[in-house]
């Protein structure tokens, strides 16, 4: 599996949440959320273009930084 870092404008708690429960959706995907960074790493062989639309759902401003 893949592990893509993306930068999620999170500002609390509630935020990173949002993007747990929206994440856990998804099925089949491990991550890892540092909100402090503001970064959610997604380890998933799904495509990047569906990952950043899941995050995108959360209502927040997503960017895409690469594989790490």
């Amino acid at each position: 599996m893949t592990k893509h870092e993306f930068e999620v404008d999170m500002n609390c708690e509630g935020c990173s949440g949002a993007v747990t429960r929206i994440l856990n959706k998804l099925g089949d995907v491990k991550f890892e959320i540092d909100l402090p960074n503001k970064l959610v790493w997604i380890e998933s062989d799904k495509d990047v273009e569906v990952l950043t639309e899941t995050l995108k759902k959360c209502g927040k401003e997503v960017k895409y930084n690469g594989t790490k």
